[in-house]
């Protein structure tokens, strides 16, 4: 007789890769992002800065160059107007700043600036603390595991193209 918390055999509702099963675990990825979107805003707060903002500003400062409002909508996977309605609010707050393109008078460039740079750390620890909070239950070893996993799902995912 099998264990009771053992999988059944391949093909039963609770095997590995059953459509029980994968729905169970998109089930749980779906609440543990929701819980950390939760913790992580929470913790945005006090910086005065929405998720979206700290991911514009976190991908401003990954280019080298100032990137165009057109590269920053293709990288993020939104279309150029959020683009704009994000560069609007972190412009309001000193965080980046608006500048013409060299060789394009149509042209807009995105500048991360010292505020938004002083921001970017403040929001690192932010975010290393919602991990913190959410990986509390984890040992050392099964967070490298889950970080394998994890990897091999977002290294998994299929190029989109816009």
């Amino acid at each position: 007789m099998d264990a009771p918390d053992s999988p059944g055999p391949p093909g039963s509702p609770d095997s590995p890769g059953s459509p029980d099963t994968d729905g169970m675990l998109a089930e749980q990825l779906l609440r543990l992002t929701r819980r950390l979107h939760r913790i992580q805003s929470r913790q945005l707060e006090p910086i005065d800065i929405t998720p979206a903002q700290f991911r514009l500003l976190r991908t401003v400062a990954s280019y080298d160059a100032a990137p165009r409002m057109a590269d920053l909508a293709r990288r993020l996977d939104v279309v150029p107007r959020a683009v704009t309605t994000l560069v609007d609010a972190l412009e309001a707050s000193g965080r980046v700043r608006r500048a013409p393109d060299p060789d394009s008078r149509r042209v807009v460039r995105v500048e991360i600036t010292d505020e938004g740079r002083a921001t970017l750390r403040s929001l690192r620890s932010a975010r290393r603390a919602a991990a913190e909070q959410i990986l509390t239950p984890l040992t050392a070893d099964q967070r490298e595991v889950l970080g394998g996993l994890l990897s091999a799902l977002v290294d998994g995912l299929p190029e989109r193209h816009c």
